[in-house]
């Protein structure tokens, strides 16, 4: 069956490809998407399995992300490791480049060099991403008395587990994000992870919350070759367009350079991973940024940052 992407038409062919995996693939004819998608590399998607509720998972995620001719993405999950769940979407959507990742928070064990040595030997060799702790990260979950967290730093310092898993990092040419670390505690890891040669580096919603960089911080991590991540999220509440206005101007302020869109979907409640990603591109591009600008933010920036060029 062959189905053309029109800005509509995403949503058929991710509901073919979930409904019917080893279909063959569609193709990104339309108009929108074959502009915004094609040769895309999303770094922020979250499937199933998972302990939270997600609308899609990593097999149909990457079969949908084929679909609309997208270059890869990143499957992501707060608590469980995604380096073997990309070594089966690869298997099922084959050509499309998925990589999967860490996130050091508690079931993990936090801040554990041994964790992410583990990640690397796992089949395929298709972890490539390090997130530092999120949803049990000190800084997002401070305000919570009695709950308990992941240290990162302490009196302006990294912990030593810290610098060791930057150390892992280095060692394997792996992706440092910052996670939802505070801005204080990016910057120290960012300069960590520059003084012992870490080529990756990404700041994980860049300066949105919880991490919320000022423009000057942002300025400082891109400095030490650091891509600043915007995570479009959905569009549809209220208050979305004041938030697509505040990235222009931020995107603006730092360079699109130094910028990586993503769309960090998959959460219940909100779009698909691939019709939304095109939604967010689209936004942006009403607001003036070019198909050059919008090439180097969803392709040539995030292929950098996972080593594809």
């Amino acid at each position: 069956m062959k189905v053309a992407l029109t800005a509509a038409g995403v949503a058929v062919a991710v509901a073919i490809a979930v409904g019917q995996r080893g279909a063959e693939i569609p193709e990104a004819s339309g108009p929108n998407v074959a502009r915004d998608l094609r040769g895309t590399v999303d770094i922020h998607v979250h499937s199933d399995p998972d302990s939270m509720r997600r609308t899609i998972d990593g097999l149909d995620a990457a079969i949908a992300a084929r679909s609309a001719g997208m270059r890869g993405i990143v499957l992501k999950n707060h608590f469980d490791p995604t380096a073997g769940l990309a070594f089966l979407a690869r298997k099922v959507a084959p050509g499309l480049e998925v990589f999967g990742g860490i996130d050091l928070n508690l079931p993990v064990g936090g801040m554990n060099a041994n964790a992410v040595e583990h990640m690397v030997q796992v089949s395929g060799h298709w972890g490539r991403v390090v997130w530092m702790s999120t949803f049990d990260a000190e800084n997002q979950v401070r305000a919570r008395p009695n709950v308990p967290f992941v240290r990162v730093s302490q009196n302006g310092q990294l912990l030593p587990e810290t610098k060791a898993v930057i150390a892992v990092i280095a060692k394997h040419d792996l992706v440092l994000a910052s996670g939802h670390v505070s801005a204080q505690e990016a910057l120290l890891m960012f300069e960590e992870g520059k003084r012992l040669g870490v080529r990756h580096m990404v700041a994980t919603h860049g300066m949105a919350s919880p991490t919320s960089l000022t423009i000057e911080q942002a300025k400082q991590a891109a400095q030490l070759g650091v891509f600043v991540e915007f995570c479009g999220g959905t569009l549809e509440p209220a208050g979305s367009q004041a938030r697509i206005d505040r990235f222009t101007e931020q995107i603006r302020q730092l360079g699109v350079e130094h910028a990586i869109l993503s769309s960090d979907l998959g959460e219940v409640g909100k779009p698909l991973p691939v019709p939304g990603y095109a939604t967010y591109l689209e936004a942006l591009r009403k607001k003036g940024f070019t198909d050059r600008e919008l090439d180097l933010m969803t392709k040539q920036n995030p292929a950098t940052l996972l080593g594809l060029q």
